[in-house]
Parts: C-alpha cells; structure tokens; sequence
C-alpha cells in the first residue's frame, strides 16, 4: 500500500514526548500532495488508507488512533487511547483524551473536552466549553454547548422531532448543577427556556409538547450528584 503521508524532521514538544509534523506524500480528498499537517507521535496515529488527516497544529499522540475520513484540525487534541473515526471532525480547542471515542458525524469543537470511557458519535455535537466524561455517551442529533458537564447518561435527556421546527431538543447538566437546553438557536437554563416557550408557543400545540417535554427532563436528568471538577482533569490524563 502506497503511504499517504510521512513525519517530517519538525517536530513539537507535547506531554513530555516528540511529535512530529505530518507531510502529504499524495493527493486525497481536500489534502494536496505536498501540504504539511499537524503533529503526531507515530506513523500509526493516523491511518494511512481513507481520507482521514490531522492539520494545523492539531496534535495526536500516545495510542490515539486517527482514520476513516476523519479529522483532527486547529489547536485540538487527541491523545490517550482515543479513537476518532468514520466522518467525526474534532477541531478548534477540543480535546479529546482517555478513553474516548469520536465517530459517525460527530463534531466535537470550540474549547470542548471528551475523556474517560465516553463516547460521542452519530451527528452529535458537543461544542463550547462542554465536558464529556465518564460513561456518557452523546448520539443522534444531540447538542450539548455552553458549561455542559455530563458525566452518565442520566445527564443528558433529548427528543424529538418536536415543537414548531420539527427538531431535536437537548437537555443536560451544567457546571453549575442545573439543566440547560439546546434548541434551534436557544441555549439557556431550563426556566428560561420555558420562559421563553410560553412568550413564543403561548396556547399551541407546540407549548404542550415543550412543556411536557421540559417536565420529563426534570425528572430523567440527575442533579443529585455533587460535581467533582478535578474528575474530567484526571480522566484525561
């Protein structure tokens, strides 16, 4: 099999370990024969069959594996024993570490963390300044954004399609041990969300279903928990 990419002689300093800067041997997919990429710290981080690349200063590391047609790009992290896969795209600040699998459509962006043993895959999105740890697993078309903290899947509550937009709404826990929501273009606290139900929806069928939407996410996401901060810290190492 003809290799696609090769270490250059640059390198990084990361956790105490060389990674080297990957270079294209050939063309694939949106990669030109030539480009430089990311870093890694063996060949074997990166598949080197299929469409799947590390760019930018995106770094993999330890026994992550990187393949499929998936993507590692900007500042993001991967390293521990992760896997990201299929058509996953981790990128911006993310990082992605322990454990962990990425994979299916999920994105994982902006300054987001996944460790321990969870997985985050279909077209899932964890994004902000989530964290995503434990045994939690985010699927279908959940989103969890903002100070998301969850830990188990009883931290995570969505359903659909509902409402006037026929989507997916996402409830879960917070930093602060309260319940966010995702949907459409809102992002707030649970309250506010059916605060703002009611201004919208006000005497529709769609106000009915939020409503007993919002009632059911009460009683299925736990808050009983007293959340540990250094826990999803010591996952990812």
């Amino acid at each position: 099999m003809q290799k696609k990419f090769e270490l250059t002689s640059g390198f990084v300093t990361f956790l105490g370990k060389k990674l080297f800067r990957i270079k294209a041997l050939i063309e694939f997919s949106n990669v030109e024969s030539g480009e430089l990429g990311g870093y890694v710290e063996r060949e074997d981080n990166v598949d080197q069959s299929g469409n799947a690349w590390v760019s930018g200063n995106a770094r993999v590391s330890g026994d992550a594996w990187v393949y499929g047609d998936a993507r590692v790009s900007g500042n993001a992290q991967v390293y521990g024993n992760t896997q990201v896969y299929g058509d996953a795209w981790v990128s911006g600040n993310a990082r992605v570490s322990g454990d962990a699998w990425v994979y299916g459509d999920a994105r994982v962006s902006g300054n987001a963390r996944v460790s321990g043993d969870a997985w985050v895959y279909g077209d899932a999105w964890v994004s902000g300044n989530a964290r995503v740890y434990g045994n939690a697993q985010v699927y279908g078309n959940a989103q969890v954004s903002g100070d998301a903290w969850v830990k188990k899947p009883t931290h995570l509550f969505q359903l659909g399609v509902i409402g006037s937009r026929n989507g997916f709404t996402t409830f879960f826990r917070v930093k602060t041990n309260q319940i966010h929501v995702v949907c459409g273009c809102f992002l707030g606290s649970i309250d506010d969300f059916e605060e703002a139900v009611s201004k919208t929806h006000d005497g529709t069928k769609h106000e009915k279903t939020y409503k007993l939407a919002i009632e059911l996410a009460k009683e299925q996401i736990d808050l009983s928990e007293v959340i540990n901060e250094n826990e999803e810290s010591e996952e990812s190492e």
